[in-house]
């Protein structure tokens, strides 16, 4: 086959998917419709945009029917249940391969530097609950020795890991601290029982602890 056949041949088929009018045919699809000067062709849908039209329709039957017929195979919920339990495993997987970038260091700072690093990240997320004090406010009274979730470094790293009472505690901090970051506020926290906060919260929780 010469290349000016296979040049006719490609012409004759981009002309079967597009049904488009050369420039000089233009005048014989001209519609009276004129908009200042603009004129209107009689264009037909290109073919190849109406194949794709009457495939989408059918993959939408095929998908309905599917969906609405075979709800067991086919079900969302499972599908979306079955996700989460996959994305679980990984994560777990990944702690399993990764401890050290999970586990928490519980010993108590008090130099000077990491005190100051805790007091800044507390001063900037903490004080809204807790007052710059520590002395409570909508959170809970961080000077006197009565806990809600406990008190101490394992205790309070984990609440400030995991986050308080559902529905009502504390937010998680695990995204916004790393791990040393979140050690150096749970030692500032420590710093402050046992002062006098300015206005201090009626003491909450069932667990007793200090640091004296």
């Amino acid at each position: 086959m010469s290349d000016k056949k296979q040049l006719s041949g490609w012409k004759k088929f981009l002309y079967s998917m597009t049904k488009a009018h050369d420039l000089a045919s233009e005048e014989e699809i001209m519609t009276d419709h004129d908009y200042d000067g603009i004129k209107e062709l009689d264009n037909v849908l290109p073919p190849w945009w109406k194949y794709g039209f009457y495939i989408t329709i059918a993959i939408g039957i095929f998908y309905y029917v599917q969906v609405f017929t075979n709800s067991e195979e086919y079900s969302q919920e499972k599908e979306y249940a079955a996700e989460v339990e996959k994305g679980k495993q990984e994560v777990e997987a990944y702690k399993a391969a990764n401890p050290e970038l999970f586990k928490l260091d519980i010993t108590l700072l008090t130099d000077e530097a990491s005190l100051a690093a805790g007091k800044q990240s507390f001063d900037t997320y903490c004080v809204a609950c807790h007052m710059a004090d520590g002395g409570g406010g909508i959170g809970p009274n961080l000077t006197d020795d009565q806990w809600i979730l406990g008190g101490g470094m394992e205790n309070i790293l984990k609440t400030l890991n995991e986050g308080g009472r559902a529905g009502k505690g504390m937010i998680s901090w695990k995204n916004t601290f790393d791990n040393d970051q979140l050690q150096q506020l749970a030692s500032y926290v420590i710093s402050l029982n046992g002062t006098t906060p300015a206005n201090p919260k009626a003491a909450e929780g069932d667990i007793t602890w200090s640091k004296q």
